[in-house]
């Protein structure tokens, strides 16, 4: 998240290179401008969690390397999410003044930029220092591109737009994955950093030249006490801190697990490569798919009763894992990547909604226990993995998805006060 292009409204040389929106007003689902967002929405989902997961395969690596627990090792990853979910409160509040594109933008350029560095610094701490540097820099991106979509989406392209952001997300946590676990396999990590930080570099400059000028966003100051008063209003909406919490509890059930699935399939009876262990992110497929299409039905059925579903989907993923048949672990792992992406996808565009005044803040916050739950979740599996073993860790994944089904069946009783 390096340099970015000037603050404000584009310049004149930039401006020719972005698409308008219709000028009638909001995107339109089916338009050019519509599809021309989507591109570019897919691609900063894409560089996003390409660059913030491709770390989780190589824990084992950095446990071997490094003589650490597989809770130590998953620091590279907690240290970013942690500082991420705190960085995207202040995030929110500098969009509202540099604008949403810019700050996005530089999001992108920048972690692509500490990515490409790790190549250059062998030492644990060093590397922590910039996982967590990058947990600061992508922080522009995710809340400032839920409130782009509130701010320039008609509410029927708002639902399908966000699911298409998140289907991005999907496939760059699926390729981010896979790739680390290919190329570490047969050139170490350091390779498949640079490898994944060039993506980076390369997504970035996608998303600036397809993403459509914003029309109905109006800058103001940085205002400290309009930003706490809508952190403030948004926390005392009961509604609101139900799809908070859910953000935590989806967020740190999944990550959890893959987090840690690379140790159990490296160790007995598995006894897998990293290379393959990293092929295993190919079940990300399923996230694509459920993102989009669960997030079209949720507004046919109802947001509370899909998303429901897609809960007990991912609980029901992780109790798969337990097997020893490696078929049905991958596949426990596909249903609960679909299940995840598919809930995901309905909580986040519900906030969008749900926010009448201060978007960026809203959708911030819930980022903020989105990501609280990776990173606190995450860690925490890793000791429950060193106490009691894949069983002890997958119990404590199932109480995390059960509370989150609960939740999600009271969201469905309130749905119609949203």
């Amino acid at each position: 998240m390096s340099s970015a292009p000037p603050v404000g409204a584009p310049a004149p040389s930039v401006a020719n290179t972005v698409s308008p929106a219709p000028p009638s007003g909001h995107i339109e689902r089916g338009t050019p401008a519509f599809w021309r967002a989507v591109v570019a929405l897919f691609a900063s989902g894409f560089s996003t969690f390409s660059l913030l997961y491709f770390v989780q395969p190589l824990m084992p690596l950095f446990a071997h390397d490094f003589g650490l627990s597989a809770a130590t090792s998953s620091l590279a990853l907690s240290l970013s999410t942690a500082l991420l979910a705190v960085s995207m409160l202040v995030a929110s509040a500098v969009s509202e003044r540099l604008g949403r594109r810019t700050l996005m933008f530089a999001s992108l350029l920048g972690s692509a930029a500490l990515t490409t560095a790790m190549v250059l610094f062998p030492q644990w701490p060093a590397l922590l220092t910039l996982r967590a540097l990058m947990g600061i820099t992508l922080s522009g991106l995710p809340a400032v591109a839920m409130a782009y979509v509130g701010e320039e989406m008609e509410p029927r392209a708002a639902g399908l737009a966000m699911g298409l952001y998140i289907g991005g997300s999907a496939i760059g946590g699926m390729s981010g994955r896979l790739l680390a676990g290919v190329v570490a396999d047969g050139h170490g990590w350091r390779v498949a950093a640079l490898v994944i930080g060039l993506i980076g570099f390369a997504g970035a400059v996608l998303f600036w030249k397809t993403l459509p000028a914003s029309r109905h966003f109006k800058p103001r100051a940085l205002d400290l006490a309009s930003a706490l008063g809508s952190f403030r209003s948004h926390l005392r909406n009961p509604i609101m801190l139900r799809l908070y919490a859910q953000g935590f509890l989806l967020m740190g059930g999944f990550v959890a697990v893959y987090n840690y699935i690379g140790f159990r399939l490296l160790a007995p009876p598995f006894s897998l490569n990293h290379a393959v262990v990293g092929m295993v992110s190919v079940v990300y497929l399923a996230g694509i798919v459920s993102s989009a299409w669960m997030g079209d039905l949720a507004a046919r059925l109802g947001h509370g009763r899909v998303m429901a579903a897609g809960v007990l989907l991912q609980l029901a993923g992780a109790l798969l894992t337990l097997s020893g048949n490696l078929w049905l672990l991958v596949l426990g792992m596909a249903v609960l990547t679909f299940g995840f992406f598919g809930a995901h996808s309905i909580c986040s565009s519900w906030v969008a909604r749900a926010a009448r005044q201060g978007r960026a803040q809203a959708s911030s916050l819930y980022l903020f226990g989105y990501y609280c739950g990776s990173s606190l979740i995450g860690l925490g599996g890793g000791y429950a993995l060193d106490l009691a073993g894949w069983n002890g860790f997958i119990g404590l994944v199932v109480v995390l998805l059960a509370l989150a089904a609960a939740n999600a069946v009271l969201l469905a009783r309130r749905s119609a006060a949203v």
